[in-house]
């Protein structure tokens, strides 16, 4: 028989009774789906590290479902959600989506394999899966994945700096800051999910950590930040990050590699394997 290793990790500022919900809906669904969830997280602001008191719970899973779905002539839905409200949001993916969209450089993925906040997961599985991604993860479309986000962002969301929804600053100057972590990290597939971490180990010039730092802890305990004037200093920072990231891709190209798809292939079959059969 297996032996599993359940990891299930916290953050101290997480209502006890909401928690408690979501493990209700996560025990839920493995019953009414009749599948298994080796990996569940907290997405969203709360794993980036800069919520605000009033912070949805973003619980994001990946699901097994047992051998003879996979078989089916008619495959069932690749992804699972349950109601959204003003403090719920639970949705999960299945193992196959999850890999295909790994393989194709969607760092979502990879941001549930190291979020912080675990509701539960197998600690094999999640290991096992992290290491696959570090080994079959092309680089070069994960720092598309965040030049294409923190652009969108900040062409639709922060397009005059006079005045822009504070919060959003943060979801454009994320990808900004992972697109300069990575520069400074060329040996690595993809950085930290923790934005305060990505803050430190960038290298930041002149104030702008302190600015940062000044709108998260003002963020931290404020309900609505309002809209204001976005500091001239992210600004400038946000563009040219991203300018050095498409001057960057505009001479690099996606590797042409059978091998991560083998390698995924040959993972998804072992943790079907694994799990399906609980799943049953």
């Amino acid at each position: 028989m297996r032996e599993e290793t359940r990891l299930r990790c916290l953050s101290p500022g997480m209502d006890a009774d909401i928690v408690a919900a979501i493990d209700d809906r996560l025990a839920a669904i493995c019953v009414t789906h009749g599948v298994q969830i080796p990996l569940a997280i907290e997405s969203g602001s709360r794993a980036w590290g800069f919520p605000s008191p009033d912070s949805d719970y973003d619980c994001r899973f990946i699901y097994v479902r047992p051998l003879d779905d996979y078989l089916a002539l008619f495959p069932k839905r690749d992804v699972i959600e349950t109601p959204v409200d003003r403090i719920f949001d639970v949705g999960g993916w299945d193992l196959a989506k999850a890999l295909t969209l790994l393989l194709k450089g969607n760092a979502v993925v990879v941001e549930w394999l190291t979020s912080p906040i675990i509701y539960g997961a197998d600690d094999a599985f999640r290991s096992e899966m992290l290491a696959l991604a570090q080994r079959v993860t092309d680089r070069t479309l994960i720092l598309r994945h965040y030049l294409h986000l923190g652009e969108r962002i900040r062409r639709t969301d922060l397009p005059d700096p006079a005045d822009v929804p504070l919060k959003k600053l943060f979801y454009a100057l994320r990808p900004a800051l992972m697109l300069r972590w990575m520069r400074l990290h060329p040996a690595q597939a993809f950085g930290p999910m923790h934005f305060p971490t990505l803050v430190g180990d960038a290298e930041l010039p002149g104030r702008l950590e302190a600015i940062i730092a000044d709108l998260l802890s003002r963020k931290a305990v404020t309900r609505e930040l309002g809209n204001g004037t976005m500091p001239p200093e992210i600004a400038a920072f946000m563009d040219a990050e991203f300018d050095e990231a498409r001057r960057g891709l505009a001479l690099k190209q996606v590797r042409a590699n059978e091998e991560p798809r083998r390698e995924a292939e040959l993972f998804f079959r072992r943790m079907v394997s694994r799990f399906g059969d609980a799943a049953r």
